[in-house]
């Protein structure tokens, strides 16, 4: 675990900010020893809303996926982070991925009774479909794969799709 890992799991706005802003971590690096997340995995689960928003803005992709195919938005889900979710919907990251077991966001969030999270994503994965085809028609990128777990699903012969 970095010490960018740290400071996001921690809440560390201030340190984060710091290391960010010297170049001194990948917001994208993932944790081998905990199943590949990332620091936005971090604070996506402890709902540090700030954070997310930094390190989104340098550069972390809400789309990686730890081991289980699990996003940001699948740890903000099971919390309960209303907050973190509402902010990675206006950041236009997926809220709609399925992990490895079929499982969505909105399916995380009904499982631990988080209603106000559940409420939220019947909204906001229409709203990403409707968004993800009007850049397709645009000819816009949008950044919703996670190549590297996709990569290693097909070596273990898993046909994933979502």
């Amino acid at each position: 675990m970095t010490e960018l890992h740290q400071a996001a799991a921690a809440g560390d706005c201030d340190l984060v900010e710091e290391l960010l802003k010297n170049n001194q971590c990948d917001p994208n690096q993932r944790d081998l020893d905990w199943n590949h997340k990332t620091p936005l995995h971090w604070a996506a689960a402890k709902g540090q809303t700030e954070i997310v928003r930094l390190l989104v803005e340098s550069g972390g992709r809400p789309c990686l996926r730890t081991d289980n195919g699990w996003t940001a938005a699948h740890f903000a889900a099971e919390a309960g982070r209303l907050g973190v979710l509402r902010l990675l919907h206006a950041l236009h990251a997926p809220v709609d991925k399925q992990d490895i077991s079929g499982d969505r966001p909105i399916r995380l969030a009904e499982m631990y009774g988080h209603e106000d999270c559940v409420r939220f994503l019947q909204i906001a994965e229409v709203e990403s479909e409707a968004y993800r085809q009007s850049a397709v028609q645009k000819g816009l990128s949008w950044d919703e794969t996670d190549e590297e777990w996709e990569d290693r699903q097909k070596e273990n012969g898993i046909d994933f799709k979502k």
